[in-house]
């Protein structure tokens, strides 16, 4: 059965709306530390950002609203966010903070597999990265891979990547990690085809919008995504 991860983006209501993402079957919340220019995100994640931002929610507020949704959920908590914030912030020292406040690993978006290799963390890749490139971030990553399944930027799309069959083809022969696909997808259609050939499926702008609606709302959502995944069949990648 393949893991659903939900990406909450940082805020006054975050630990409420990860408790019900929960409740509707998530079993991994990533958290998005708001950044001024985040390259990888899409709009809705960037309108979340700026709103998280005129709340005040910087870094030690983002660390504060960790420990409070480890206090709600015992699931894995995932902070994602980019490399200008730990420099400003200090990699070491937010390795050690995030992991007091109850993080059980970290994304930087922007930063690549071969910098910073001490810093233990969930590494992505993508349609375009070469297998060398697949090889060196599935040997350095924390515990599973992160397939970006397009080129682009999150949000949510009309259809599945036509590029993640292929993606998923190339790192199994590369790596035994597990792997977790996401960017792209948004509707339990979607996450079930996803869940056929990966090992996690990640859902992160339409579940910033549904997460506008409240807590049932939200819960309500991914217990949808939760029943397609259990649903899927396992597809036979040549």
């Amino acid at each position: 059965m393949s893991a659903l991860v939900i990406y909450l983006m940082s805020g006054p209501d975050t630990p409420e709306l990860a408790e019900a993402a929960v409740e509707g079957g998530a079993d991994l919340v990533e958290l998005g530390f708001p950044f001024s220019d985040p390259l990888a995100d899409g709009p809705v994640i960037r309108q979340a950002a700026e709103r998280a931002l005129a709340q005040g929610m910087r870094t030690v507020a983002c660390l504060e609203c960790l420990a409070k949704t480890r206090e709600r959920v015992d699931v894995p908590l995932v902070p994602m966010t980019y490399a200008s914030l730990l420099e400003a912030y200090g990699y070491e020292r937010f390795a050690t903070d995030a992991e007091a406040a109850g993080a059980t690993s970290l994304i930087v978006a922007d930063l690549p597999a071969d910098e910073r290799p001490d810093l233990r963390r969930i590494q992505l890749v993508a349609p375009t990265s070469t297998d060398e490139r697949l090889e060196l971030a599935a040997d350095h990553t924390d515990g599973w891979l992160y397939l970006v399944t397009l080129t682009g930027t999150t949000g949510a799309r009309d259809d599945l990547s036509p590029h993640l069959a292929g993606l998923i083809s190339r790192a199994r022969a590369l790596t035994d990690v597990p792997l977790y696909a996401g960017f792209g997808i948004s509707t339990p259609e979607h996450a079930q085809a996803a869940a056929a050939l990966a090992d996690g499926v990640v859902v992160g702008s339409r579940a910033v919008e549904v997460a506008e609606d409240g807590p049932a709302a939200l819960r309500d959502y991914v217990r949808s995504l939760r029943t397609a995944i259990d649903a899927a069949v396992p597809a036979i990648i040549d």
